[in-house]
């Protein structure tokens, strides 16, 4: 059974289910896009993985293979005769905890050259967070808008700073396709709440048919097969959606 709202359900932003979500959407968004691709290309999940070492916790980053205990912990082992010297620093200081993070989205490929052709993102709620999150999604952001490769950004997340855009009209959601010939300018597809999610095209090498992605379609595809009908109407959305709109939402939860 598909989510029993017309566009982006609101329950899916839930912070705690994001993660699944941000993959199982991509996964059924490149299922739907296969189909429709010419022979040339190909699509790949990519994931990426790189190092915050921004962190204040002073945890530390690396376990050793050995280590050495302290001379009092071996003080009464046997076959220990030889006494050992500690030799103290005069400072102890603490270095920042290091955190991998990942990073995913969908590449469509030149099957012969390797090249890129178009990139996929789906926006997560840290990419709206302040942080070193959103500025390394901002820097990759700014390699592909200024590259020879198509851009394709989903935002189905009301919560957070949107990404830098002139004229963003005002909407809860957006879909944005930049095809590289075109830019500066690029396409929107603003959505409010209550509306349908759109269909939109995936830029390939001009000339060749555009595939159509129908997002809400994918999005019923992610709902079913990741059975989140199961499990995410026990929480109220996040961010929380003023009264009329909760009232709106909670009825369409109620009669699925």
């Amino acid at each position: 059974m598909p989510s029993p709202f017309p566009g982006m359900n609101p329950y899916l932003e839930q912070s705690h289910l994001w993660r699944d979500f941000h993959n199982s959407f991509l996964v059924a968004l490149r299922a739907a896009l296969v189909p429709q691709l010419p022979d040339r290309y190909l699509i790949e999940y990519e994931e990426s993985l790189y190092i915050d070492p921004t962190g204040d916790d002073p945890r530390p980053f690396a376990v050793a293979d050995a280590a050495v205990s302290d001379a009092d912990d071996n003080a009464d082992a046997p076959g220990t005769g030889t006494a050992v010297a500690v030799v103290a620093a005069p400072v102890t200081v603490t270095v920042p905890g290091v955190t991998k993070r990942k990073a995913r989205r969908l590449v469509v490929r030149d099957s012969n050259s390797q090249a890129v052709v178009t990139v996929i993102e789906l926006l997560s709620p840290s990419n709206k967070a302040t942080g070193p999150d959103r500025d390394k999604y901002l820097e990759k952001r700014g390699e592909v808008l200024t590259s020879a490769a198509h851009f394709v950004e989903l935002d189905l997340l009301r919560g957070g700073r949107r990404m830098p855009i002139r004229t963003l009209p005002e909407c809860d959601y957006y879909a944005l396709v930049s095809r590289a010939w075109e830019r500066p300018r690029i396409g929107l597809w603003p959505v409010a709440l209550r509306e349908a999610l759109p269909a939109i095209p995936v830029p390939l090498h001009r000339g060749d048919l555009e595939p159509l992605v129908n997002l809400k379609h994918v999005l019923d595809r992610t709902y079913d097969d990741a059975g989140y009908a199961r499990r995410i109407y026990q929480s109220p959305p996040e961010p929380p959606l003023a009264p009329a709109d909760a009232a709106w939402a909670a009825a369409l939860a109620a009669a699925r």
